[in-house]
């Protein structure tokens, strides 16, 4: 592998939210001009009007990721703020109507808007997609084939959107069941080869269908623009730390597998039937009510999965300079995911006296706090 081989790109996508109230917010054009003249070209609207992304740029190493990202997540605060508003990280706005959004007027939301008719006016959702370097081709298709298989692993521990529309869905990752009624989603296909990835995704290109594969959404795939896997089941989270743990994690892993594939040994490639059934637990669930271990056939508690996890990459971690951050899973597991944080704070409310809806703003309050808590 070169030296571009296992760099980092990290992207989020943020709500913003009126700080007395809670409510979703559209970003006035100032607010984005103020933000992109400070972030030159890491940050961009999203779809919807009260979305926002940012990106990192090409990091060396987690240290590096996490100086870009609290950078990117503080100027976009600070920049909010000036206005009254402030971004959450999280998946699903916990009461907002999906209904009364209006999507961003530019040439590629316009044509989505058009190609996917009412499907697409619900996506008021966020999601984190993690870039890792693999410069060559054959590879990254063959680590994808392997990598699938930890996809629930990192969505049950990313999991932050129970509500959605002031509705408790008893789903940790509400996201997905919005997300997947698009085409093109979902685990990724078994190729076995770049030719076959080419001739698949070229015949919807060849057609009209799709101007190229930014417009494939699959929970794992190959970047159209940079020689990397990207990650992208994640949930987005509030706090920056758990987030890099996340990145670490999924680096981690990459490296692991092509640490197994120079000993001719590789990860073995479960039928999709089944990983799927895993990717619904870890949706449903989160990290409380344990996944399929495949090889002992039986559901384990997701910790011990993830002590297991650490265990097989502490030599790749160590080696990447991330195994602090590799180790911080611990702490989701033990603390939480950002969906049992938020049904803990919604409880207490109402256990305090509070109405529903004064309830669901201080989840929304809970919220904006996390997202400052690691800045």
């Amino acid at each position: 592998m070169t030296e571009d081989a296992y760099t980092l790109g990290i992207e989020e996508e943020y709500l913003l939210v009126d700080k007395e109230t809670g409510n979703l917010a559209e970003a006035p054009e100032a607010l984005m001009e103020a933000c992109s003249s400070k972030l030159e070209g890491q940050v961009s609207p999203e779809f919807l009007q009260c979305q926002i992304e940012i990106g990192t740029t090409v990091c060396a190493d987690i240290d590096a990721a996490r100086s870009d990202l609290k950078h990117l997540r503080s100027t976009v605060a600070a920049c909010a703020g000036e206005f009254g508003l402030a971004p959450i990280a999280v998946s699903c706005h916990p009461f907002a109507d999906w209904k009364v959004q209006h999507h961003t007027d530019k040439d590629r939301y316009n044509q989505l808007a058009q190609d996917l008719g009412g499907v697409v006016r619900r996506m008021l959702i966020c999601g984190m997609h993690v870039h890792v370097g693999v410069p060559d081709d054959e590879m990254r298709l063959d680590l994808m084939r392997q990598l699938t298989y930890f996809l629930p692993h990192l969505l049950a521990l990313s999991a932050s959107s129970p509500y959605w529309q002031g509705v408790d869905t008893g789903l940790a990752s509400y996201r997905l069941t919005v997300f997947d009624n698009l085409p093109r989603t979902g685990l990724p296909p078994v190729f076995h080869s770049w030719a076959e990835y080419e001739r698949a995704t070229g015949t919807l290109i060849e057609l009209g269908l799709i101007e190229d594969t930014t417009k494939i959404w699959w929970d794992l795939r190959p970047s159209h623009r940079f020689p990397t896997l990207e990650t992208r089941i994640c949930d987005v989270g509030p706090r920056l730390e758990h987030t890099l743990a996340l990145a670490a994690l999924t680096q981690c892993l990459t490296r692991m597998l092509v640490r197994l594939r120079h000993q001719n040994l590789r990860w073995r490639v479960y039928d999709r039937f089944l990983v799927n059934e895993n990717r619904w637990r870890a949706q449903r669930y989160g990290v409380t009510e344990g996944l399929i271990d495949f090889g002992r056939g039986k559901i384990t508690p997701v910790g011990e999965l993830i002590d297991e996890v650490i265990e097989i990459l502490t030599e790749d971690a160590e080696a990447l300079g991330c195994l602090p951050d590799l180790l911080r899973l611990r702490e989701i597991i033990e603390g939480g995911t950002s969906s049992e944080r938020q049904r803990g704070v919604y409880a207490g409310a109402r256990t305090a006296g509070k109405d529903h809806d004064a309830a669901m703003r201080d989840v929304v309050a809970h919220l904006i706090e996390e997202f400052h808590a690691d800045l």
